[in-house]
């Protein structure tokens, strides 16, 4: 938490105060509607919103022009934010664990921070950009143990500025895939801007890397630091893996010829490796090998609308991981459809929406993830623009492909067709706000015909 008074914090980010010298007590927020006692209001004046307009009752703020509350005023409020946050990491000295990955990254954070324990304070959601990682950090105190710390880019250079804020002390890549490609304009680029990450280690820090990923393994050229790999055939490795009706992993994981087991209590067999990922980071953090299986094996999920399994009372299953998409997490999670619908009667049903930000592999990504679904018995693509999962679907042989005309449509048809007896997954990039077809379909009562209606 913040505890200086504002003229102090004035100084820091080089901007002027207007209003009273009052003393900030708590952490900044951008939100005014979650409004922190004693807290920083961040006024962000942003394309649609401008948060100099809800300042109004806030304790101090900062901005970009001055507000009826005390305000330190500044030119650019995302790099005073920054500055801010930089003085806090060196006035802590708190180690920060910091990871990247084109996905993946929301997961093994969730699975470190619990691993770590209370100590922690980790990355809310996926607020890894040049807002999120300062909000984050402004949240430690004194008695903050770890900084967990989930970074995110949208190009070359982003991370290396991020690591400014919070130079990392252990730093995992997780992998590198095509989210994002479309802003990068290539997997060789996106590579580029991860490895950033680990050149910001000095020779006393760790790089946990994944040795399954080619351009990941390749990044021990680009750190000073040593390095711990995470993997099938890695310093940190699994073996022995089986899942339970709902899709969960248990396998042995070892480390320095030592093996213990553990048992996930979160559906889908990408969870291995984020759990793996967390538990290299926790070793290098000097957490023991088995402390670090015990407490993954007591992680819930944190992060909303990411694999969320949820029975409605009649015994459908829902699948929501309609957070974020790209062609990689999309197969991962139709694998854990295909996985949960494997013991029961019912069919597997797929609804899938647009990836954002694929460019030009946009309609090539998305045939990719149709002609993934082979083996699901229904897929339901929601909207023209994510058409071509159908056209690959159909490819491989699906044996009903729906494609709707959007949203509404979609949980129309799920809504009427789903059975007592299926798994439904629903999964797409944010802006498709799938989420609602989800709770749509939990909140809602089981079709009164038995399942009977036309389709």
């Amino acid at each position: 938490m913040i505890h200086l008074p504002l003229s102090e914090i004035s100084s820091i980010v080089r901007g002027e105060l207007h209003g009273a010298n009052v003393h900030v007590t708590g952490a900044a927020y951008l939100d005014s509607r979650e409004a922190v006692p004693g807290g920083l209001f961040v006024a962000i004046a942003g394309e649609h919103v401008d948060g100099h307009r809800y300042a109004a009752g806030a304790h101090a703020v900062l901005g970009s022009r001055p507000t009826d509350a005390p305000t330190v005023v500044v030119d650019d409020v995302t790099v005073a934010l920054g500055r801010l946050a930089a003085l806090t990491v060196g006035t802590l000295e708190v180690p920060v664990l910091a990871m990247t990955g084109s996905q993946g990254k929301t997961g093994t954070k969730d699975y470190l921070a619990h691993v770590l324990g209370d100590g922690a304070v980790a990355t809310r959601a996926n607020q890894n950009n040049e807002l999120g990682v300062p909000l984050t950090v402004l949240r430690a105190e004194e008695s903050t143990e770890f900084l967990v710390l989930e970074m995110g880019a949208r190009g070359i250079g982003h991370l290396a500025y991020l690591c400014e804020i919070a130079p990392p002390s252990i730093a995992a890549v997780l992998n590198v895939g095509t989210a994002h490609v479309g802003e990068f304009g290539g997997v060789d680029a996106i590579a580029a801007a991860k490895g950033e990450l680990v050149e910001a280690l000095d020779a006393t820090g760790v790089a946990v890397l994944n040795a399954d990923d080619p351009r990941v393994a390749a990044m021990a050229a680009r750190t000073r630091a040593p390095v711990l790999t995470f993997g099938r055939d890695a310093d940190v490795r699994w073996r022995d893996v089986t899942f339970d009706g709902l899709g969960r992993a248990r396998f042995d994981l070892g480390h320095d010829g030592v093996w213990v087991p553990v048992a996930l209590r979160q559906t889908g067999a990408h969870q291995v490796a984020n759990a793996a990922a967390a538990a290299a980071m926790a070793l290098a953090a000097g957490r023991g090998l088995a402390v670090v299986a015990d407490r993954l094996g007591s992680a819930e999920a944190v992060s909303r609308w990411r694999m969320e399994l949820t029975e409605r009372a009649d015994g459908l299953l829902v699948l929501n991981d309609a957070y974020n998409a790209n062609p990689a997490s999309m197969r991962a999670a139709l694998d854990a459809v295909r996985a949960l619908g494997r013991d029961r009667a019912g069919r597997t049903i797929a609804v899938l929406g647009e990836m954002k930000e694929l460019g030009s592999e946009h309609d090539s990504g998305h045939r990719e993830v149709g002609e993934a679904a082979a083996g699901v018995d229904v897929v339901v693509v929601v909207g023209e623009a994510a058409g071509r999962v159908a056209d690959g679907a159909r490819a491989v042989g699906v044996p009903e492909v729906v494609l709707t005309a959007g949203r509404d449509d979609a949980a129309a048809w799920v809504r009427k067709n789903a059975d007592a007896d299926d798994v439904v997954l629903v999964k797409a990039s944010r802006a498709a706000a799938l989420e609602h077809i989800a709770s749509d379909l939990l909140a809602g009562s089981p079709p009164q015909n038995g399942g009977d209606t036309p389709r």
